[in-house]
């Protein structure tokens, strides 16, 4: 994906404080709190929050903080648009808003009449489409808010301001439209370090918000308000001071909301988490417990304002695309579980808005299926069979998740159980003969595709690709532009090690030698090459690194750079 802005509330503190609060809670994993057994109180909020089931954002347009909606890349909000996303089978459109450059100066700060038009007509759309609606202050969260504890009066006379002329204008709306105080509230960006401090600035802002809105009359008096934590984060002792605000408040149109992007190893692809193992899924676990256990479970409702994956704001193909699939599907069964209702973040990398076509119609389907039932899928959704070798039985493990194997077909064309496959319990074996005939091409790269159905959930794709060793030739280049060239032969790149031949880990995040997908090397199959980019070289020091590069078929190759200043000089081994 192409973006302006990354989703960057996880800051390094907060990264820490996952990773430490991951590992740290392990032991107490195996066994469930007794509250979670017990049935959420279904009160008239929780069933508001429950028909909001499932939420689409409107990424990266009104918040864009350019000259207007269409500074980030995207089209205009067309009527048409909004249609087309409740007709995908949504029920509710966070509609993130940024005020900033449509404000004037103190002491009123006016909002532009056309701005507030526009950001109204677009409501009245999804309205009209009969969404449930949240509008909130985006991105001004880190563009001024964050500098209120050095500005603490102008912030807070500027964000007042704001909700003011807010709620003014939508008090007389439906009380499908509901209000978030702010978009990942964070002030570290201002200077704030004093979690303590920030806390309380917050809370500030939370109290000052909610006063606001349940004095500005019309129907803002009972219409449901978003709280959100410090920065919209699901860690305990954040989610701990938003329970204490909400409770105080005393009011039973609150909703509570945080955001998700996942483990964070996993979500970017670092540290050698390529797949979907049990780090990540237990980081779901684990996190939405406490947030029922938090809010949920005593009566407060939760919805997941955005939820997705880190490594998007890269490329959606940072991320494998069956590890993928594994993630969303398990995430949204999770969430179901715990009764909240979740938003996809999608700044125009998922839903075309000229098209109006999904970029990854699987993930569209296990997103909605996941809302209903468990899909099934299998240990990974790649099968490899090296070119002029001998073709064998393989064996293919599946997740079944309490579901049957159906059938399995390929090219429109179904399988004959026993005699182009056998099925022991979990465990799958494709016959040597029919992938024979699948891969007779003998051609590079995918050569089938086994579509698997089971009884429940969607459809799981299995794809057959031929493949033989890749090859990495020697290269020149600058720290700005190196790219190796690459006959990929079939293969996927998974991921990169990086070490000074001397010892020690080479490049960013140097607690690890597996660099970030995306950020510091990006292979490329069209061009034939994979880019080391500069983010890499600006934390490698002059000297010889030793690359690994991880294939997916389980091949690692080595390739030597020699750094000289801003020179780069590749070899291969």
């Amino acid at each position: 994906m192409t973006t302006r802005i990354q989703k960057s509330f996880l800051s390094l503190t907060l990264v820490t404080a996952l990773l430490l609060s991951l590992f740290s809670s392990m032991a107490a994993a195996a066994t469930k709190d007794e509250q979670q057994a017990k049935a959420a109180p279904k009160s008239k909020i929780q069933s508001y929050v429950d028909e909001m089931q499932p939420g689409w954002n409107l990424g990266n347009t009104l918040d864009a903080t350019g000259e207007d909606e269409t500074s980030w890349g995207n089209p205009r909000v067309t009527q048409d648009l909004i249609k087309k996303i409740a007709a995908q089978g949504y029920k509710s459109i966070r509609i993130p808003v940024t005020w900033d450059t449509h404000m004037g100066a103190a002491p009123d700060y006016t909002l532009e009449k056309a701005y507030l038009d526009r950001v109204e007509e677009v409501v009245g759309w999804a309205l009209d489409a009969k969404l449930y609606v949240m509008i909130n202050v985006h991105h001004d969260s880190w563009l001024w808010v964050s500098h209120m504890e050095e500005k603490h009066d102008e912030t807070l006379a500027r964000y007042n301001a704001a909700w003011t002329q807010i709620a003014d204008r939508f008090k007389d709306k439906s009380d499908k439209l509901m209000f978030e105080s702010i978009n990942e509230p964070r002030f570290t960006d201002g200077g704030s370090t004093d979690e303590a401090k920030m806390e309380q600035m917050l809370t500030e802002l939370n109290n000052s918000f909610y006063q606001i809105v349940r004095k500005s009359g019309g129907k803002n008096d009972l219409r449901p308000l978003v709280l959100p934590s410090l920065e919209s984060s699901p860690t305990q002792t954040r989610m701990d001071h938003l329970y204490k605000t909400i409770t105080a408040l005393n009011d039973p149109n609150i909703i509570a909301t945080v955001h998700f992007y996942g483990f964070w190893p996993f979500s970017v692809n670092i540290a050698g988490y390529t797949t979907f193992e049990k780090d990540t899924k237990n980081d779901i676990t684990q996190t939405f417990d406490n947030v029922y256990n938090t809010f949920v479970a005593k009566g407060i409702p939760v919805i997941v304002g955005e939820f997705g994956l880190l490594g998007f704001d890269k490329d959606t193909g940072v991320i494998e695309q069956g590890e993928k699939l594994k993630f969303f599907e398990y995430l949204t069964y999770y969430l179901k579980e715990k009764k909240m209702t979740s938003m996809l973040w999608d700044n125009g990398q998922h839903f075309n808005r000229k098209t109006y076509k999904w970029s990854d119609p699987e993930l569209h389907n296990v997103l909605m299926s996941g809302l209903k039932e468990r899909s099934s899928s299998t240990e990974s959704d790649l099968v490899y069979l090296k070119k002029g070798a001998q073709i064998k039985d393989t064996k293919v493990k599946l997740n079944l998740n309490g579901n049957k194997l159906t059938t399995i077909s390929a090219n429109g064309k179904y399988l004959t159980k026993g005699k182009d496959y056998t099925l022991n319990g979990e465990e799958l074996i494709l016959k040597a003969s029919q992938l024979k005939k699948l891969t007779a091409s003998q051609k590079y790269g995918e050569n089938a595709v086994l579509t698997l159905k089971f009884n429940k959930g969607v459809a799981w794709r299995l794809k057959v690709i031929v493949y033989d060793t890749a090859k990495l030739s020697d290269a020149k280049g600058t720290t700005e532009s190196f790219a190796i060239p690459t006959t990929f032969n079939g293969n996927q790149l998974a991921t990169m090690e990086a070490v000074y031949t001397a010892g020690g880990n080479a490049g960013p995040q140097d607690w690890t030698p597996f660099k970030e997908f995306g950020n510091t090397f990006s292979p490329s199959y069209n061009t034939k090459e994979i880019k080391l980019l500069p983010a890499f070289f600006k934390d490698v020091k002059d000297g010889e690194v030793i690359l690994k590069f991880h294939f997916w078929n389980g091949d690692i190759i080595t390739y030597k750079i020699t750094k000289s200043g801003t020179n780069v000089v590749g070899k291969s081994s």
